[in-house]
Formats: C-alpha cells, sequence, structure tokens
C-alpha cells in the first residue's frame, strides 16, 4: 500500500505543465497526445449496487485507485477524464455523502478523497481532466445549484446570486490545497486541464465570463470549453464561434454518440474544418459503436495533427469487496456498459476484449510508441469468511479469471478446485461457492489470478481453518442449469440500469413457475432475491419432500427500494424461507411480474 503520508511535492512525476502550441499540446518541448478513456466516478461512486444497498452513492477507496491506475497505465492511458464536482441532488439519499452541500458549502471528506485521486495520479504519471460542473443531475449540477435558492435551472446562466454560487466553488476548488501532497490544485501538474463543464447548454456570455474568472485564479491550467457540442440523436449541436474566438478558452471539445462510425468520422472532420486551426479539437467522449467503427475513428485521429486525444466513455475498477463497479447507460441501447479490462464474457455482446484489445494497440500508436507485453496479474487478496465456503477476493488489475485452490493445512499440498472463474458477476454477492467441500471439515482456501496470456500468478493470502458447517448452492441466473423445474421462465440480459446493473435475470410473469431441489438432506435456508415492480410481493413459496405434494409456506421478506429517482430503479425484494425441516423442493409461483437475479440455497 502506497504511503501516502511521504508524497511531497519533490515527488511529483511531471516536469511540466501541460500546454499549448497551435493544434497541438506540449509537455515542455514533447507534443504530448492520447487515446484514453471517461473515468466518470474517479472522485465519487454511483454505482453502489450492492443488492441490499439502497444507497448508490458513496466515495473511493485507495484500493479502487490504486487498481484505476494501474489499468490505465496498462491501457497506455496517460491522461483521464473525471465527471464533475458534485453537488447536493435532492433526489439523492439522505445519508450520501457530497461535495458541494450548499453555496459555499464544502464537504471535507470528499475533497480528501479528491486530494487522493490526485496524489496517487501523479504517483502514476497519469494527468487528470476535469470539468467542474455538470448540466444534468446526474451527481449534482446545474440544476442543484438552482434548487440551493428556489430557482430554475434556465435561470442558472443569467442569475447573479447562481453565477455567484458557482463561483464560489470554482475558487474553493483551485485555491483548494491538497492535504496529501501540499500543493494547491491550481498549482498542481497532475492536471491537465480545467472544463467549465460537462455537456453545458450555457450561452456565451456565461462561458466567456466563467472562462476569464478560472484563468484569473489559475494561470497554469489549460481550458476547455465545456459547451454542448454533442452528436446524438441529430447532429443540430455544434461548436460555437466564441470557443473559437475567446483567449480564454484553450481547447475545444466535442462528444460523439453517432450509430454509424462514418457519420461519426464526417462529423468530427467538420469540426476540425470549422475551428480551422485555431485551437485543438479533442473527443471528450464518445462510443456505442462497434470495434471496427471505433477503430475507424481512432485512425481518423491519430492521423489528424489538429486532434492531440481522445476519451471513450467509459472505465469502471474493481470493487473492494469483490468483482468490478458496473455501469449501463440510457443511450448504450440496453447492450452497452462500461468497459472492465482485460475484458469479459458479459461484455462478448459489444466485444469488450478485442476493442480493449485494439484501443490499447492504438493508444501506443499514436504516442509513437511499440505495444509492450500485457503485465502479470499481481496475485488477489482474498476476503475474510468462515461456516460456509462462500467467498470474494479484491481482484487484480489484468486478471482474466482465477484459480481456486484448496487444502487440509495451510502449507499444503494444495488442490486446485475451480479453474479460470472471472470476477465480473452481479455486483454485491460472494464470487464463488465451494460445493464439493464436505460438512465438518476444516480447510484452507488461496486464490490466483490468471492474465489475458495464460500467465499464473503467485497465490493470494491464506484463508483458514474454515470449519464448514454448511454449503452453500448459488444460481446466478445465467441459465436454467440449477433449477428442478420452471415453466414460463426466460433469461433476460438487457436494461441493466434498473436492476441494479444485474447482467441477466430469471424472468417471469403471473403464472411463472421456478423450483429448487436441496442436494442435502437438511435444508436451512433458501434466500430469493428478486427485482419486482411496487411493494406487494410477486412470488408465492410452496415446499416437498417429494416433489409432487406441495404445501404453502411462509416466508420473510425484506425490500431495500432506494428513494434515487434519478435512474428506473425497481424494487430488489428478498425472500427467505428459514430452516425447512423435512422438505428438499421449494416451488415458486409467480402472482405478477418479477426478475430473480439470484438464488442461494444452504444444506447439508
Amino acid at each position: 500500500m502506497l504511503a501516502l503520508s511521504a508524497l511531497t511535492p519533490a515527488q511529483a512525476e511531471f516536469d511540466h505543465f501541460i500546454t499549448v502550441d497551435g493544434t497541438k499540446l506540449m509537455d515542455g518541448d514533447q507534443e504530448f497526445r492520447f487515446l484514453s478513456f471517461n473515468v466518470p466516478t474517479l472522485n465519487y461512486i454511483e454505482d453502489e449496487m450492492d443488492f441490499d444497498q439502497p444507497n448508490p452513492y458513496g466515495l473511493p477507496s485507495e484500493f479502487e485507485l490504486h487498481d484505476l491506475y494501474k489499468t490505465v497505465n496498462e491501457l497506455g492511458g496517460r491522461v483521464i477524464r473525471s465527471y464533475t464536482i458534485p453537488v447536493r441532488n435532492v433526489n439523492f439519499p439522505k445519508d450520501s455523502v457530497t461535495y458541494v452541500e450548499a453555496p459555499g458549502v464544502f464537504n471535507e471528506a470528499a475533497f480528501k478523497k479528491m486530494d487522493l485521486a490526485l496524489a496517487l495520479a501523479e504517483q502514476y504519471g497519469i494527468r487528470v481532466v476535469v470539468p467542474l460542473l455538470n448540466n444534468w443531475q446526474w451527481m449534482g449540477g446545474r440544476p442543484n445549484y438552482a434548487d440551493f435558492r428556489g430557482k430554475t435551472k434556465d435561470e442558472f446562466w443569467t442569475d447573479r446570486q447562481l453565477i455567484e454560487d458557482f463561483k464560489k466553488t470554482i475558487h474553493y476548488v483551485l485555491n483548494r490545497t491538497n492535504t496529501i501532497t501540499g500543493v494547491k490544485y491550481k498549482d498542481d501538474k497532475t492536471i491537465m486541464a480545467w472544463e467549465t463543464g460537462n455537456e453545458l447548454e450555457n450561452p456565451p456570455e456565461w462561458a466567456i465570463e466563467i472562462a476569464r474568472y478560472i484563468k484569473s485564479l489559475d494561470s497554469n491550467h489549460l481550458l476547455i470549453d465545456g459547451y454542448n457540442a454533442i452528436h446524438l440523436e441529430d447532429y443540430s449541436n455544434w461548436i460555437k464561434q466564441y470557443s473559437i474566438d475567446e483567449p480564454a478558452i484553450d481547447m475545444i471539445n466535442t462528444h460523439h454518440y453517432e450509430v454509424s462510425p462514418t457519420e461519426m468520422v464526417a462529423n468530427i472532420k467538420k469540426t476540425v474544418a470549422m475551428v480551422g486551426g485555431k485551437k485543438p479539437v479533442f473527443l471528450g467522449e464518445f462510443g456505442f459503436i462497434s470495434t471496427t467503427g471505433i477503430e475507424k475513428v481512432l485512425d481518423y485521429v491519430i492521423s489528424e495533427p489538429a486532434i492531440p486525444g481522445t476519451f471513450i466513455w467509459s472505465l469502471r475498477r474493481h470493487h473492494p469487496r469483490g468483482g468490478f463497479y458496473h455501469h449501463s447507460e440510457p443511450v448504450g441501447y440496453g447492450l452497452y456498459r462500461a468497459y472492465h479490462w482485460p475484458g469479459f464474457t458479459d461484455g462478448e455482446i459489444y466485444d469488450e476484449r478485442n476493442l480493449l484489445k485494439m484501443y490499447r494497440r492504438k493508444a501506443f500508436e499514436i504516442q509513437g510508441k511499440p505495444v509492450p507485453p500485457i503485465s502479470p496479474a499481481e496475485p488477489p487478496v482474498l476476503l475474510p469468511f468462515s461456516d460456509a465456503p462462500t467467498f470474494s477476493w479484491q481482484g487484480s488489475m489484468g486478471a482474466a479469471g482465477y484459480n481456486i485452490e484448496r487444502a487440509d493445512s495451510a502449507t499444503g499440498p494444495w488442490q486446485q478446485i475451480q479453474y479460470n472463474i472471472e470476477d465480473i458477476d452481479t455486483p454485491g454477492f460472494d464470487l464463488y461457492s465451494d460445493t464439493s467441500a464436505e460438512v465438518g471439515r476444516q480447510y484452507y482456501y488461496r486464490v490466483k489470478t490468471i492474465n489475458s496470456e495464460g500467465l499464473v500468478s503467485a497465490p493470494s493470502n491464506v484463508v483458514g481453518p474454515v470449519t464448514i458447517n454448511y454449503l452453500t448452492l448459488v444460481d446466478k441466473a445465467r441459465n436454467v442449469a440449477m433449477l428442478d423445474e420452471s415453466k414460463g421462465v426466460t433469461i433476460e440480459t438487457w436494461n441493466y440500469r434498473s436492476y441494479k446493473e444485474a447482467f441477466s435475470r430469471l424472468h417471469g410473469d403471473e403464472g411463472a413457475v421456478l423450483r429448487y431441489y436441496s442436494p442435502g438432506e437438511e435444508l436451512l435456508d433458501l434466500r430469493i432475491y428478486a427485482y419486482e415492480k411496487g411493494q406487494q410481493p410477486m412470488l408465492e413459496f410452496f415446499a416437498s419432500d417429494d416433489g409432487v405434494s406441495f404445501e404453502p409456506i411462509e416466508v420473510k421478506t425484506e425490500q431495500y427500494a432506494s428513494p434515487e429517482t434519478n435512474y428506473d430503479y425497481l424494487v430488489p425484494r428478498l425472500y427467505q424461507t428459514g430452516r425447512l425441516k423435512g422438505t428438499r423442493y421449494v416451488k415458486m409461483t409467480f402472482k405478477g411480474t418479477a426478475d430473480v437475479v439470484r438464488a442461494e440455497l444452504d444444506y447439508r
């Protein structure tokens, strides 16, 4: 673990601020070009998707920031684009932490995470682009500054009180002294550029005033205009003339989500022509097209000297409790999700593995460097567990899979009980359950990583002795293999966000049936994790010893509905049977629509 307290300004990785020379970005006397990623959760998390966690918001841990920066370096990224400075949102759960709590009121605990993110970026040699304001309500932005004062979001651009409120945030951020490095943000070479905001629908007068205000406080950093020059459903939002003419604005930024890569390239070319060589142009966001389409865009970018680089949307990292953070997008056609290096089976539908390999190759090509070999994955950290061999581990950057090993003693001999399993499953649940263990025995466990080239790591830490009191059969809703019987049930794999990013689910409407069978003579508990609409449970439960005669049973239900309204979350509802004597079969009938994302059956 990095000794952060030892970081000092003298240890900075960077010798220069990034500057502009015509259409080029310069790092000292060297041209600076990049192909990298948007990292919307660099300083703020909106994807805490544990089934029983109503609040999706939080702050990043040191583990996950290390994992992120290792990933970006592996992918040749050089610089990342964060999302914005979060603002208190009336739709956030009350226990949510944020950055701007009220006009001129800032959360120190949150900003210390920003300090950490910048300090680690410096150590890893990665620059950061920081947008200061969000046009949208996601994570809080323009509408929420207006909410503080009881005004409308459209007044934000012209109301003096709201403009001054935003300037308070700018002043605080630029003049903040990093509590880890001791460097003011405005003096930190780690920051490549400030961006006035994300997809701002601002009038020219507002943008010019804010740009000049930022430059009056900070003459070191480049400034990007955050006007909403986005190409999505139509192509009417082009860059504005003020962006080209205003001296306080250094770079032009556009976002591209055209369905056709040919049209995407054509629109980028048109933007370059509109700027006319007066300033650099870069792609602040783009994506949601095929691998060949992305490659076509990158080939054009590499060939065009007026474009220093791109940020594809978007990258997520490992979660400290196992697995990854996940995020899908409304404009991603119900299919695209954030990328996870080195790519996984869940991402086959959008060719994740091949896209990331290609993107990595191009990232080094634009720098004029050979593509380095894939790095070995470090050993993971096996997390503590007891009673049943159901567990998770902190994943390792670049791990394509994991081998699970078990022994009767801490020194071995070790038996491999599972080969090359992925850690990309539904967030918030244990990654693995050992059903080959014997109840009553004690075991030791460890895990090894396998990278995408097949190289196996040294083992993780050892957890044990673990006394096995029961086993757990886990159905991850990937197929019907774990079901004893089903009727009217389909496997669904779309609209992930409503189901808190669960990749797949067992979907049933009224009259559908699911049935599970206990491998052991004693069924201790069956837990069904379902997503439903409304306040009334949609599943009824029946038990049987012979699989023929079923009797209705009472089950415990708990729901974990989120007050968050920025996304269309369904109600997570947990059903628990408890111990069922003389029962080997449990049947569920659907009284209405429900989607089961996981079942866990404890037995012995």
